[in-house]
């Protein structure tokens, strides 16, 4: 390849990144995400996150980089691994994936669900947590849903039973710092766009049929979902952290014991 190739094939590439940013910062543009409750060293909390993500996600999502061996880090032992999680496959060294062949998901689905095991690292902790909130019934779309996070995602809301029904709450405002200022106002995930003839509308989720969860469980709920996602991104990160904690403490143990012999070298000096 010649060299003035290579400056273009850069040059390609760096245009194509700028494009695809510049498209993700419009698409998040005047949306606000309420922080995650999640802590990726509570064992139970990832337990739970694991029960309901094979209970819930993994019949149409994958997980095909995420082994069932793995949930031994988590505290779970080979017995109720087997016993209580593993549907699709019979050795606990397989990997998490389902059924559902890629051409039926193509037949069934505007688009094939996507492999989860790296999704909360692609989108983030907050991202998947206010996704997982923001649905609302929308009969205009495909599914019947539709997301404040992911306007027209093609995805149904398959927690509405245990979350209930969310209607979209539109509010009007004449300026953009008034609507931005109501958004911070709510304290939650909400979303600001511009509309036609210079106004702004704010835009909120709220329940309008409750389902078999309080707001305040399936928020929990999704927590912990959450939580196992982040884990599943990274797993050794949890020994990392727990080493780090180790190294640091015995960092300030010797510390002392330097400092008391600083102290006992320089104490004629002083």
């Amino acid at each position: 390849m010649s060299k003035l190739a290579r400056i273009l094939l850069v040059s390609l590439a760096l245009s194509l990144s700028l494009g695809a940013g510049s498209a993700l910062a419009q698409a998040e543009a005047g949306l606000r995400l309420a922080p995650a409750p999640v802590n990726r060293l509570d064992d139970e909390s990832l337990q739970r996150g694991a029960r309901d993500f094979i209970n819930y996600c993994l019949t149409c999502h994958t997980a095909q980089y995420m082994r069932y061996n793995r949930l031994e880090d988590i505290g779970l032992t080979p017995a109720e691994i087997t016993d209580n999680l593993m549907f699709a496959t019979q050795k606990i060294g397989d990997t998490m994936t389902v059924a559902m062949t890629p051409a039926d998901a193509e037949k069934w689905f505007p688009a094939p669900p996507p492999d989860l095991t790296l999704e909360a690292r692609v989108r983030g902790r907050d991202w998947l947590y206010n996704y997982l909130l923001g649905f609302y019934r929308d009969e205009k779309s495909a599914s019947g849903w539709n997301n404040i996070v992911f306007p027209n995602v093609a995805m149904p809301h398959v927690l509405w039973q245990l979350s209930g029904t969310n209607k979209l709450v539109e509010t009007e405002f004449e300026e953009q710092g008034k609507a931005e200022g109501a958004a911070i106002a709510a304290k939650g995930l909400s979303r600001v766009e511009e509309k036609p003839g210079g106004k702004y509308a704010l835009l909120t989720v709220a329940t309008d049929v409750p389902g078999t969860m309080t707001r305040a469980q399936y928020e929990a709920f999704v927590g912990d979902l959450v939580n196992y996602l982040d884990y599943m991104g990274e797993p050794i990160k949890n020994q990392r952290i727990h080493l780090g904690i180790v190294v640091l403490l015995f960092l300030g143990v010797l510390f002392v014991f330097a400092y008391a012999l600083k102290r006992e070298y320089w104490k004629d000096l002083h």
